[in-house]
């Protein structure tokens, strides 16, 4: 016996909104907080930066742990790198001796907040506070005055992106996460930063991961073999007379 089945006008309907809602479900999860958006109102920190030169540059973030500190600076050494360390202030509180090692080594070091807390849920006030006060340990360390700021999470909104500006500072992302901070095996850091390194690159990194000092060799090795030169990241950025795209890339402008 044939069966016939009656689509009616309200069975369509309730059969697209179950269609947009899939679609709707599908972006949102595929969007992460750290990616760039195509919001031309949202203001964008610097992830990477268009040049031709193969000029790029690694970073690394500490905040807590330190024991891998004259490693990574003896590793670096061996290739002539020199590298960005974005430094939390109070990582510089209870790590003064590697905060002077880093600099002295010819490593720039950089703000990463002083408490490491979510920026975009702090007062423009606060935020500041927390800037300045990361800035003051440092230069006192170093003698000199950061310029750079990575916020903690990557997290940002275009308050932070203003007030980190009337700072007369500039906000830097990445455009190459090594993931180390998951516990990576060495060969799949190397592989996740080799395949996806290009010019204007900024690389993040993290100074307590358990197999960057393993992967960092190979990782310098491969890039420099490519071509590549890592320069510190106020030497890869523009300072002036410039623009960022909608996907984070700074570009030059006349």
């Amino acid at each position: 016996m044939k069966r016939y089945y009656i689509i009616t006008k309200q069975t369509i309907l309730i059969m697209m909104a179950i269609i947009l809602a899939v679609i709707f479900a599908f972006v949102v999860f595929t969007t992460t907080d750290t990616q760039p958006t195509s919001n031309t109102n949202k203001k964008l920190p610097v992830y990477c930066v268009g040049r031709d030169d193969n000029k790029i540059s690694i970073s690394f973030d500490a905040a807590w742990g330190a024991e891998d500190t004259q490693t990574l600076i003896d590793i670096l050494a061996k290739y002539n790198v020199k590298a960005t360390f974005f430094v939390v202030g109070e990582w510089v509180d209870k790590y003064p001796n590697e905060v002077k090692a880093l600099s002295d080594a010819g490593h720039e070091i950089q703000n990463h907040s002083n408490t490491h807390p979510y920026m975009t849920s702090l007062s423009r006030d606060k935020m500041m506070a927390e800037i300045n006060s990361c800035n003051e340990k440092i230069e006192k360390i170093t003698g000199k005055k950061p310029t750079l700021i990575r916020v903690p999470y990557g997290d940002y909104n275009n308050t932070v992106i203003e007030t980190v500006k009337s700072m007369n500072m500039y906000t830097i992302q990445w455009d190459v996460d090594s993931l180390d901070w998951k516990n990576l095996s060495a060969a799949d850091i190397t592989k996740r930063v080799t395949e996806k390194t290009k010019s204007g690159s900024i690389l993040l990194f993290h100074n307590a991961a358990k197999n960057t000092p393993e992967a960092l060799p190979t990782i310098l090795e491969t890039l420099q073999g490519k071509g590549f030169e890592f320069v510190p990241i106020s030497q890869l950025i523009y300072k002036d007379n410039y623009e960022i795209k909608v996907d984070g890339t700074q570009i030059k402008i006349s």
